[in-house]
């Protein structure tokens, strides 16, 4: 279905194009989450627990010292990655961390810092966020009014996106040091929004307005524009569907299936990082349009701009199957 989307879209005029071939920068990853880039370098996660810094064309991958153990299992291990603001200074970053047992698993938000070869966890800013073999969200990013967003999954209890008790199935909304702000929507709550399944990528346009990439059930994949308080519906309506005081998505994906992760602002569209999808689309962030839908035959996790190229990661093995995952990490030129 894939492919012929992309035939389908060969007659419409994109705001920007991608230039081929595709440049592979670094092989031999294994299961690479996120990626960061802060002056010149870029960073990334591994799920089974390492933070590497890539620069001047080689990977100096470094493990994380954890206060519990990472739980790598399934689609659980070492997942988000946002830079602190001050991270010139500082040298911290916060990281998403899946731990527990297989049978008791949990996630939490931790912060960490550089000591040595390796990283060191500092404080724990969020704990507590129900875990699951599949759907734990993971992804974390510090918004331009300078708090920290994190998205949970619903972890298949269809009771927990709709409950404000529950941390599961929401976007939630901390200062850097891991406090409610006074203006989130619900006093003392860090959520933000909820009536999510298992979103996984957050994104800001130059207004502002925060973007969410969201799993389906059974395709319908969702980009939804995200509002203060907004209530996106899962379980209770999903696609075209509507409900009282619940939010329609942006776009979906209908009968087809993008599987999406990362999500990216590229100074004028969305771009949209699909695992099953194995590619890169391009969303309109006024109505949704997909302008554009770039193959690249690989499970695509998330998606970088810098300085106008197009950075991505892939994860090509599936969280339902074991063992290792060969994985890169390429550019697009635009």
């Amino acid at each position: 279905m894939f492919v012929a989307l992309v035939a389908a879209l060969a007659v419409l005029p994109p705001s920007r194009s991608f230039a081929q071939p595709v440049e592979t920068l670094l092989s031999g990853l294994d299961y690479p989450w996120d990626i960061e880039a802060r002056a010149g370098a870029i960073y990334l996660t591994e799920k089974a627990g390492t933070l590497g810094i890539y620069e001047d064309g080689k990977l100096n991958r470094m493990p994380v010292e954890t206060s519990v153990p990472v739980l790598d299992d399934r689609g659980g291990g070492l997942l988000g990655l946002a830079l602190r603001p001050d991270f010139a200074e500082s040298g911290r970053v916060v990281l998403y961390q899946h731990y527990g047992t297989p049978d008791a698993r949990l996630n939490r938000v931790i912060e960490a810092e550089r000591t040595g070869q390796g990283w060191r966890e500092t404080r724990v800013l969020l704990d507590g966020i129900p875990g699951h073999p599949l759907y734990n969200g993971g992804r974390v990013a510090f918004g331009p009014d300078g708090m920290l967003y994190v998205t949970t999954g619903w972890t298949e209890r269809r009771d927990r996106p709709q409950d404000l008790d529950s941390l599961a199935g929401k976007i939630l909304r901390v200062t850097a040091d891991g406090a409610i702000p006074d203006d989130n929507p619900f006093p003392g709550s860090p959520v933000w929004s909820l009536g999510h399944r298992n979103p996984q990528g957050l994104a800001w346009d130059d207004t502002g307005q925060l973007f969410a990439a969201e799993h389906g059930q059974s395709a319908l994949d969702e980009v939804n524009r995200i509002e203060r308080g907004g209530n996106y519906g899962w379980p209770l309506i999903q696609g075209d569907e509507t409900g009282s005081g619940m939010r329609a998505p942006l776009v979906h994906s209908g009968r087809d299936t993008w599987a999406p992760s990362g999500l990216a602002f590229d100074g004028v569209n969305l771009l949209l990082a699909g695992l099953r999808a194995k590619g890169v689309l391009v969303i309109a962030p006024q109505d949704g349009a997909i302008l554009e839908a770039v193959s690249l035959g690989e499970r695509i996790r998330d998606v970088l701009v810098i300085d106008g190229d197009v950075y991505a990661i892939t994860t090509n093995r599936s969280p339902r199957r074991d063992g290792a995952s060969n994985d890169r990490l390429i550019r697009l030129e635009r």
